[in-house]
């Protein structure tokens, strides 16, 4: 029984890395799936914490994909004009310089995003005392992702939905880890992949049978399937 009537859903906006990924590759089985949705006249747009550098290296073919949001929000790749553009300012060139001044490996620094492990936070929490910032720490997964204040994939996937004139409540949304709990909130429909943290899993409104992109594909599949509607329409 479908508990969501209403408008139909028109876009997926799915994470990457554990979710369509697997140890950071993605079955060819899923890429057919998402061009088989993309087929209904659906969207898919890819809602990443990585750099659209490493995405590439590892997922090289990026027009399978109608948007992406990189860099945790940051960035959005368009594959129309293949153009990445910064959704915000990046911190002071001087700012990674200081974090490797202080020790801090590994050190990732993409347009905007600059990153390291959780472990570092100490050596991250000592360079942001400097004047003048305005920098938030985001955790995922052994992860630490350091960005202006008041970016998050929400923020970004907000742009992507501008950009394909879609709306927010006709995406379904579905991740894994800590730092996707903010953009499945704001998609009219949520899921978590069944390999997702229980502490994301009790904010869904579906988790799959299905681990990684198995479980993608089973969103997808479901969504054409019963044709699922946002939540409160």
């Amino acid at each position: 029984m479908n508990p969501y009537p209403g408008m139909r859903l028109a876009a997926l906006a799915t994470d990457y890395d554990a979710t369509l990924a697997e140890h950071g590759v993605v079955r060819p089985a899923t890429i057919e799936a998402m061009q088989r949705f993309r087929r209904t006249g659906r969207r898919v747009i890819l809602v990443t914490g990585r750099t659209l550098k490493s995405l590439a290296g590892t997922f090289p073919d990026l027009k399978e994909f109608d948007c992406v949001v990189a860099e945790n929000g940051a960035t959005l790749w368009d594959p129309v004009s293949c153009s990445e553009e910064a959704l915000a300012e990046p911190p002071p060139a001087w700012f990674p310089e200081r974090l490797q001044q202080l020790g801090t490996f590994p050190l990732e620094v993409g347009r905007v995003i600059v990153a390291t492990e959780e472990s570092e936070k100490s050596k991250v929490l000592e360079a942001m005392q400097a004047p003048g910032l305005d920098l938030d720490i985001i955790l995922n997964k052994g992860s630490l992702m350091i960005l202006p204040r008041g970016v998050a994939k929400s923020t970004g996937l907000r742009a992507a939905t501008q950009r394909l004139d879609l709306c927010l409540e006709s995406v379904a949304g579905i991740g894994d880890g800590e730092n996707d709990g903010d953009f499945l909130a704001a998609c009219g429909f949520s899921a978590a992949v069944a390999n997702a943290l229980p502490s994301l899993k009790d904010r869904v409104h579906l988790v799959t049978r299905g681990s990684f992109g198995a479980g993608v594909v089973e969103l997808m599949n479901e969504i054409v399937k019963a044709d699922l509607r946002p939540r409160g329409v």
